[in-house]
């Protein structure tokens, strides 16, 4: 026997590429395992079933394909965004290549996964700000620490050679106010020692927030846990992390008691991720705690600063809470990170359970971006 025949669909079912073969009608023909795998669906399932039921672009639907089908020429899109069957929206290059098959036209599709290297380079992007934010803060903490230094010593010598008490109630606004910024300066710097490490369960830590949150604002709002129990515990500093998730959770109540929202929640989630990357290291196992409120959202134009020191969205805020908590995650080599839209704000954070990473590279369809 020839294997000849055989040796394409050989060839295609070991590829990582994604591929899929369309009739011009758009109805699946073949798709190979690693297109199985990213879409989340089985060839068996839907071939001869239009494609329109595996996956849409939301924004054009199925415009491309079409024109590829009809107009007989290859097209290629970038960072494309694709609503699969299950819900699920994954972001991919696409190349549509058409190919006369006897008195049809057949359409290729080759897909690209992207989200990981969007991840990657989102996640770098934000350490590397944050990077330059702490180097700035601390430039500007010297600056200011050293004069301020000066004016309180000025203000208390002062002091004592004033014969009139009234007049000490000058020095002692002077006296004050310069601790005051001092301890404002402080508080932007963040931890100013190494984690205290110790064997930290997670749950210990969301339950003392919770514990925390209920003495502060009673049962104003509905907090819900839903925790898993499988994670393992690991080395890191309690009191930072009870910090840092407390400073998130008391921003999502501000933000919704200042709404005036009746039915205010806020969710508390643990899971765990495998093969999963933070930056551009890969973390066999990764803590992963969800904070989510049902508020109305940060304002779009925030959004992307929210983590810089003296940035909030209330007249009260000092802008701290969440420079503070970035600063304690990425002490423990993680990060946070913040989705909103009206009525859904998470906060995801991410702590690497073991931190041994491997730069080899997975494949893009058999590990989580």
């Amino acid at each position: 026997m020839n294997p000849a025949p055989e040796l394409p669909r050989h060839l295609l079912e070991n590829l990582t590429t994604a591929v899929l073969l369309l009739e011009q009608d758009l109805k699946l023909v073949y798709m190979n395992p690693a297109a199985e795998m990213l879409l989340a669906a089985s060839l068996t399932r839907f071939r001869d079933h239009p494609i329109a039921l595996l996956f849409q672009e939301p924004d054009s639907g199925l415009d491309t394909l079409t024109q590829a089908a009809d107009s007989g020429h290859p097209y290629t899109k970038r960072e494309a965004q694709l609503q699969l069957h299950n819900g699920d929206n994954i972001t991919v290059d696409y190349t549509i290549s058409p190919i006369a098959e006897h008195s049809s036209t057949q359409l290729i599709m080759e897909v690209f996964p992207r989200d990981r290297q969007l991840r990657i380079s989102r996640e770098e992007e934000l350490v590397n700000k944050q990077e330059t934010v702490r180097a700035l803060v601390r430039g500007m903490a010297h600056e200011i620490k050293n004069p301020l230094g000066g004016i309180r010593g000025a203000a208390q010598l002062l002091e004592r050679t004033l014969p009139d008490q009234d007049l000490k109630d000058y020095t002692q606004v002077i006296i004050k106010e310069a601790d005051r910024l001092r301890n404002l300066v402080d508080r932007m710097l963040g931890p100013r020692h190494l984690p205290t490490l110790e064997l930290v369960n997670i749950h210990e830590v969301l339950e003392r927030v919770h514990t925390l949150a209920q003495a502060e604002f009673g049962d104003q709002i509905k907090l819900i846990r839903d925790y898993d129990p499988s994670l393992p515990e690991f080395m890191g500093d309690k009191e930072q992390l009870i910090q840092a998730v407390l400073n998130i959770v008391r921003n999502s109540m501000q933000a919704l008691i200042e709404s005036g929202q009746s039915n205010g929640r806020i969710q508390l989630q643990s899971r765990a991720k495998r093969q999963f990357t933070l930056g551009a290291e890969r973390h066999r196992l990764v803590c992963q705690v969800k904070i989510i409120d049902n508020g109305p959202g940060v304002p779009e134009g925030m959004l992307e600063n929210i983590f810089y020191p003296m940035v909030s969205g209330r007249a009260e805020g000092t802008g701290l809470g969440l420079t503070i908590a970035q600063a304690a995650l990425q002490k423990h080599q993680g990060l946070i990170e913040c989705k909103s839209r009206p009525g859904q704000t998470e906060f995801v954070l991410l702590i690497p359970l073991d931190t041994s990473t491997s730069n080899e590279e997975a494949s893009e369809t058999g590990a989580t971006p």
